[in-house]
């Protein structure tokens, strides 16, 4: 029988600070429309940060309060209710004159132009920068780069009556792009270009946030352009109902997929899992569940060894046996709704996947391969 080592008395370090704030922060954001009897809430409860660097992609059905975000986020719409801050600032009460302040730092892009119809193209991506006292000799090299990168080189000295809705499209990116913004809003950007436009702009938007470290949020119905979000957010009813760190939650079903538990599962069955799975690191020797204590969470080794023991009855406990990556603990906790039956003590440094009790059930009821697995797997551990 092996002692139980004195590392189990250890407990799980918190996770290190994250030393990068978010450009965007939303706490319990919510907004109404109208006064009196006619006021109607449109947007409920809803919390989100946005890093620098990051490419958000907002979708859900019309009338879910993707554009209402956005306006609120953009200082086109006044705070009522919750945090909003940009760029550290709160826009909590602030005045018309310093909303417009927070404005000229962001970059917008909307479905309609708003080009000036007298002058052309380079004309009107000047005048976007002169707002912000460029020089006139930058002022132009910048202008017909970006105009250029969106393939409008042969059209900067066109006016917007002689370009295609595209290409009148493409300039009003280009005007919004040009200074640099740390933050861009786009609605519908890609919504009147042919694919191999649309593709230009995503690829420019990927490379501001590479290389300028802008954070980029898009409200979009272009299943195109989804390969570029780092983080996919759904709303639906004036909520938003799942946050998707889109690379992370594929790389998940990659690996839940060689797992014996998730096998089975479609395609869609184990995207909605992954969805809801958090990542959590364990140094060697940190106890991840303690015998006796309530169940809370589910377990699945992405990386390193745990090893198992149970406590007889005189309380000494007893080394069981060892799990290793793809294997999973936790679930006879949540399954029958008693204390934890075991310790489980992190062999050496160990990453999880972990499902919540609340997502866990979730699954289990929605999901019937999955839940045949894990009572399968919960009957043979008996």
């Amino acid at each position: 029988m092996d002692a139980l080592p004195a590392a189990l008395a250890l407990q799980v370090p918190a996770p290190a600070a994250q030393a990068e704030e978010p450009l965007i922060r939303i706490q319990h954001l919510n907004h109404f429309f109208g006064q009196g009897e006619a006021r109607k809430q449109v947007l409920f409860d809803n919390s989100l940060d946005v890093m620098p660097g990051e490419i958000v992609i907002m979708t859900g059905p019309s009338g879910s309060g993707k554009t209402t975000l956005l306006t609120l986020i953009g200082a086109l719409r006044t705070v009522q209710e919750g945090v909003l801050e940009v760029d550290g600032m709160p826009l909590n009460g602030l005045s018309e004159k310093e909303l417009v302040q927070v404005r000229r730092r962001i970059g917008f892009i909307f479905q309609a132009h708003n080009l000036f119809s007298s002058l052309s193209a380079l004309q009107n991506v000047c005048m976007a920068l002169q707002l912000h006292n460029w020089n006139a000799k930058h002022l132009k090299d910048r202008a017909v780069e970006i105009l250029t990168a969106l393939g409008l080189a042969q059209r900067i000295h066109y006016v917007p009556g002689n370009l295609s809705g595209g290409q009148r499209q493409r300039v009003a990116i280009a005007r919004a792009l040009a200074n640099h913004p740390r933050l861009i809003l786009a609605d519908e950007p890609t919504a009147a270009l042919d694919a191999a436009a649309g593709r230009d702009v995503v690829n420019l938007l990927k490379r501001l946030a590479e290389e300028e470290r802008s954070s980029i949020l898009i409200v979009t119905h272009d299943n195109r352009i989804l390969d570029v979000a780092d983080r996919i957010i759904n709303m639906v009813d004036g909520r938003i109902v799942s946050n998707v760190l889109v690379k992370e939650s594929v790389s998940i079903c990659l690996f839940l997929s060689k797992c014996e538990v998730f096998a089975g599962l479609n395609v869609d069955a184990l995207t909605k899992v992954a969805e809801k799975m958090s990542f959590e690191r364990f140094p060697p020797g940190a106890v991840i569940i303690r015998q006796g204590e309530e169940g809370d969470k589910f377990y699945l080794l992405r990386r390193g060894v745990v090893d198992v023991y149970i406590s007889d009855q005189g309380g000494t406990p007893q080394f069981i046996h060892s799990l290793k990556e793809g294997e999973f603990f936790g679930e006879r906790a949540l399954l029958s709704g008693q204390m934890r039956s075991a310790t489980i003590v992190a062999k050496d440094a160990v990453e999880t996947y972990t499902l919540g009790k609340a997502d866990f059930q979730a699954a289990l009821a929605s999901i019937d391969s999955f839940k045949q697995q894990i009572y399968k797997a919960y009957f043979q551990r008996q």
